[in-house]
């Protein structure tokens, strides 16, 4: 899974990049425009993706913030409010994605992109004769890795869905959250030691057809999908101050020492 990831680029860039029409009408700057170097299930993320606006007909970019953990739209309420789920879906299988009752409407016609600069994985430690390194509590000890792409920016495939709170006047703002889970597949095999699922991205020449919402035909978005090859990808270890979510900053993705 792809359960922690980085995210730099400034709004400017993310404009340019992947030419947006329209950014979110916020009144200050939230959260998921500023530079994230540990990025954690539930916090709002940087996504862009593509709406046919109600009273032009014309099909518009937006660059917006969702809740990384998507919520179906059939999720049933909770008793105090907001959406009655155990866990969020942080991820979506590709294998399945597109049968799957949790994903299968949003992956038909509800794709977004989610621009990262690399994500992190964690490897279990091992003693010489493979038992598993203890620490506190007698909790197995893994070390974090970040991976990142060789080169270019890290685009990943994404879904959102809308979820509304049937408690709430659906003219309320709060009534809606809308979220997004990333498509993971399972990770070439130079990654595959540190962690068998990776995110699938999307290369830059499918960024209009995959953002596209008339393009409804599964197969066809499948096809967009890049999983990327061995090589593409480089691993690193890093800190452990990344296992706090707290912990943010750009020394989160610096390499270890070797000596360490």
């Amino acid at each position: 899974m792809c359960g922690r990831y980085a995210a730099s680029a400034a709004q400017a860039d993310l404009v340019e990049t992947f030419e947006v029409d329209l950014v979110a009408d916020l009144p200050q700057p939230p959260p998921w425009q500023a530079p994230r170097y540990n990025i954690a299930p539930t916090d709002q993320v940087s996504s862009v993706l593509e709406r046919v606006d109600k009273t032009s007909g014309e099909v518009v970019r937006r660059l917006t913030g969702l809740r990384w953990g998507l919520v179906p739209s059939w999720t049933k309420p909770a008793a105090g409010g907001g959406p009655a789920s155990s866990r969020p879906l942080v991820n979506a299988r590709f294998e399945t994605v597109a049968a799957k009752p949790s994903f299968a409407k949003a992956f038909a016609s509800r794709r977004c992109l989610l621009p990262a600069d690399g994500y992190y994985e964690w490897y279990p430690l091992l003693h010489a004769d493979g038992s598993p390194v203890v620490g506190e509590r007698n909790r197995p000890v893994k070390q974090p890795f970040y991976i990142r792409p060789v080169s270019g920016p890290m685009v990943m495939a994404g879904l959102y869905e809308f979820w509304r709170d049937p408690t709430l006047d659906s003219d309320d703002p709060s009534a809606w959250l809308v979220s997004t889970c990333i498509i993971t597949t399972s990770a070439s095999d130079d990654l595959g030691h540190i962690h068998d699922r990776m995110p699938v991205q999307v290369a830059h020449e499918n960024w209009d057809a995959w953002l596209d919402p008339n393009l409804t035909d599964s197969e066809a978005a499948r096809a967009l999908a890049h999983v990327p090859e061995p090589g593409e990808m480089v691993a690193h270890a890093v800190s452990r101050l990344v296992n706090t979510v707290t912990n943010d900053g750009p020394e989160l993705i610096e390499p270890l020492p070797e000596e360490r």
